[in-house]
């Protein structure tokens, strides 16, 4: 069978602190601010019905080639730029951290939206993510 990850919501965490959640359709917290030419690495973890973190692991393989992989849209790319983090065979294969990072680049303020796609269409999608550059 098919394994979908069913999200209510997610965080978004830069070196472990809470920067963004989102939960059952309301932006709980938002403090997504960097400075023109600052970068933040983002890390995302997707949430259950009940706020708890959904685990991201192995038990949830896909066929070859039908990992889930993160879809970005910006409103504004002259203000901030998004890049995916690279995963090596090095890292820990049993829990791989969806990731990107984040680049102020004008001042401004914008927003993006992101989607967890999976075989050719989202299984999530965010609300729009405001982010301030100064």
């Amino acid at each position: 069978p098919e394994e979908h990850i069913d999200a209510e919501g997610f965080i978004l965490e830069s070196n472990e602190i809470e920067v963004y959640r989102e939960f059952e359709g309301a932006i709980i917290v938002n403090d997504l601010n960097l400075t023109v030419n600052g970068t933040l690495d983002l890390s995302i973890h997707f949430l259950d019905h009940d706020g708890d973190e959904i685990e991201h692991e192995d038990e949830t393989e896909h066929e070859e080639g039908e990992d889930d992989e993160l879809s970005f849209e910006i409103v504004d790319n002259s203000i901030i730029s998004i890049e995916m983090e690279e995963h090596t065979d090095e890292e820990d294969d049993e829990h791989h951290e969806l990731g990107f990072e984040l680049t102020g680049l004008s001042v401004g303020t914008t927003t993006f939206t992101l989607s967890l796609m999976h075989d050719g269409h989202a299984d999530y999608t965010s609300l729009p993510i405001s982010v301030t550059v100064e």
